[in-house]
């Protein structure tokens, strides 16, 4: 009974910010400082209608969509070959290749800002997108080697030797076996990766000054004042922004529970 009633608390801390953003979506202004946690009395479509409206903010949209479509298959794609050669590797070399990306998890993200804020201004990659897709790279590299990795250690080494014996080479070992057995944990760090660059807000602040390079979080911002919020605006531009998210864990969702649990049952 003890376990119910805290997950029922857990699920309303969960739910009702969700349906304040809501319905706030579909409120003017007045209405929402009238009933700030009620439905909308009179729901009005007028907050999607600038917003959809506003050419800028699609363009922002665009970027945020090309940002995230770039940097989680390059950071897959450099993980997924990283954490097959630490599966592959001798022992000591394995140690250390896994070691080095491990470190990068030690380091907290705020230590490095201002070395790699200042390494990207000197080459000229700060206030550009290609810019901020290679930091996006650069810092979820680490934690999706570690994923990818455990992952594959889990692998019957069995199939890579019979492989070997039939005449495959590392390569295409790796493209034949690994990478279709990894299916389920690809797909959960995918969704990882593409929810933590879709939402992140840090890097595009430090990194993007030009207006037309900035991303949808960054451009949710002008919503929010010192001295004046829009907060229909702001809730209906955080509605469209998470309705890509839901869609994307909606069709993934299977691969994504498969991934999560396919290391304990092979453990």
């Amino acid at each position: 009974m003890t376990r119910r009633a805290l997950l029922a608390v857990y699920a309303l801390l969960i739910v009702v910010p969700l349906m304040v953003v809501l319905f706030g979506s579909f409120k003017t202004t007045p209405d929402l400082f009238a009933s700030p946690f009620g439905p909308p009395l009179s729901p009005t479509l007028g907050n999607y209608r600038v917003i959809l409206g506003d050419a800028g903010l699609l363009r922002v949209f665009g970027n945020s969509v090309l940002v995230v479509i770039v940097s989680v298959p390059v950071t897959l794609v450099l993980a997924s070959l990283t954490g097959y050669a630490v599966a592959r590797l001798p022992r000591w070399p394995s140690r250390i290749l896994f070691g080095a990306f491990a470190a990068g998890l030690a380091v907290p993200a705020q230590a490095m800002m201002i070395p790699q804020y200042v390494q990207f201004d000197r080459l000229g990659l700060r206030d550009s997108l290609f810019g901020l897709m290679l930091v996006n790279v650069v810092v979820t590299l680490p934690v999706a080697v570690f994923i990818l990795s455990g992952f594959m250690r889990t692998l019957p080494r069995e199939l890579f030797e019979a492989a070997a014996l039939d005449g495959a080479g590392p390569c295409a070992v790796y493209r034949r076996i690994a990478v279709p057995l990894s299916l389920p944990s690809l797909a959960a760090t995918a969704i990882f990766l593409l929810v933590m660059h879709w939402n992140d807000l840090l890097y595009p602040l430090l990194f993007i000054d030009d207006p037309a390079n900035r991303t949808l979080p960054l451009a949710l911002l002008d919503f929010a004042g010192e001295y004046l919020t829009d907060y229909p605006l702001l809730f209906t531009g955080v509605v469209i922004a998470s309705i890509p998210m839901v869609l994307l864990y909606a069709v993934l969702q299977r691969w994504f529970v498969a991934g999560i649990t396919a290391g304990a049952i092979k453990g």
